[in-house]
């Protein structure tokens, strides 16, 4: 084998992946490289989804089949299965009307479903916050409302579990470590502050952290990328403009940031972060382009690490997915205490990463955060 020329096919078929292209050309790079490196375990995920993207889903299954035989436990291509077996089955039929249930005349339990009740505090009084999940209505919605529209429509679904996600350990955590760094707010997310985005995305993060490592969560309409999807995770918007007057400070402050994070996960925290990635199926997306689900966690990490210009990416983000066409997910996100569960564990996963970050680059500044986030 020659290891030269394998070397050079990894890097092309990379590369290919990074910029999102998946034709003839990215097919052709990884089927000579699994001819070459049969072990290679990425080169049959990258394979498979450009045999999806092509519409070649007989040889995409036999790609997938392969990767799994390597690794059984490889969730990128159990990942793709999914993806296949949904393009095989075609656009799911429409629902059929809801009918009202009628409340029973006694004192009966009823059997249709109602939204979860959590208790939280605003302000220091306590009130109950009504949850619900996000479903196929609200995808929709997503997609065909103007992005202003479409944040004004779903904030009643979305602001509810955010003000719960407030009274969680973690986001304490957070709004401690900016308080000392000289911030305000008391809370993470504040009401009203759903943010529109490109058509058919929008996201939060939290209080004041436009020019900070963001606390992202963001929800995407099928017309975004192919599928519907709900993210939560670290985020940096490192692009230009925002209603902040002081905003060339702040995109510098940004770009420090992204910088320490780049340092942080290419030392102390680029085995843990890789591991994260596999056990807790995370994926990276950069841009305007969909989650990475072709790279594996190495090759993620190390895409992350290699950014030498951030400011041309415009946006990084590493985190956990929910995809609305995937059985189990659809579970999580129709649930809302499951939905508020996984959220609240995604971030607490990443919150001493987020802290590593925000706690490193402030004292280069001579600023202190505490030692705990």
């Amino acid at each position: 084998m020659d290891t030269a020329a394998v070397a050079a096919l990894e890097q092309r078929a990379i590369d290919f992946a990074r910029r999102a292209h998946f034709g003839p050309d990215a097919r052709s790079v990884n089927e000579e490289l699994t001819r070459l490196a049969p072990a290679n375990q990425g080169a049959w995920t990258r394979l498979a989804r450009c045999c999806i993207e092509l519409g070649q889903l007989d040889a995409a299954t036999a790609a997938l089949d392969n990767a799994l035989q390597l690794n059984p436990q490889n969730t990128i291509a159990r990942n793709l299965q999914i993806e296949v077996t949904t393009r095989r089955a075609g656009p799911a039929p429409s629902a059929a009307p809801r009918k009202r249930a009628s409340r029973p005349a006694t004192g009966g339990s009823s059997r249709t479903a109602s939204p979860a009740r959590v208790t939280a505090s605003r302000s220091g009084t306590k009130g109950t916050l009504t949850l619900g999940g996000i479903g196929r209505a609200e995808f929709t919605a997503l997609g065909m409302l103007p992005p202003a529209a479409a944040a004004e429509s779903l904030t009643p679904r979305i602001e509810p579990l955010l003000m719960a996600l407030n009274e969680r350990p973690f986001a304490a955590k957070i709004v401690e470590a900016r308080n000392r760094a000289g911030h305000s707010g008391v809370r993470l997310f504040r009401r009203g502050s759903i943010e529109p985005g490109s058509p058919g995305h929008i996201h939060v993060y939290q209080q004041g952290g436009r020019w900070e490592p963001q606390v992202d969560i963001g929800l995407f309409a099928r017309t975004q990328w192919g599928r519907g999807c709900l993210s939560a995770g670290i985020g940096f918007n490192l692009a230009d403009g925002g209603d902040d007057d002081r905003s060339g400070a702040g995109r510098e402050r940004v770009l420090e940031y992204f910088q320490a994070f780049q340092a942080q996960i290419a030392s102390a925290w680029r085995v843990h972060l890789t591991d994260w990635l596999r056990t807790r199926g995370g994926f990276i997306q950069y841009g305007a382009n969909p989650p990475a689900t072709e790279l594996l966690p190495n090759d993620a990490v190390s895409f992350l690490i290699g950014v030498q210009h951030p400011a041309e990416l415009g946006r990084a983000f590493c985190g956990r997915w929910l995809f609305a066409d995937r059985g189990e997910d659809i579970g999580i996100l129709s649930e809302a205490p499951r939905l508020l569960r996984w959220i609240e564990e995604t971030l607490t996963d990443l919150l001493p990463l987020w802290g590593t970050v925000y706690r490193e680059a402030y004292r280069s500044r001579g600023t202190t955060v505490p030692p705990g986030t």
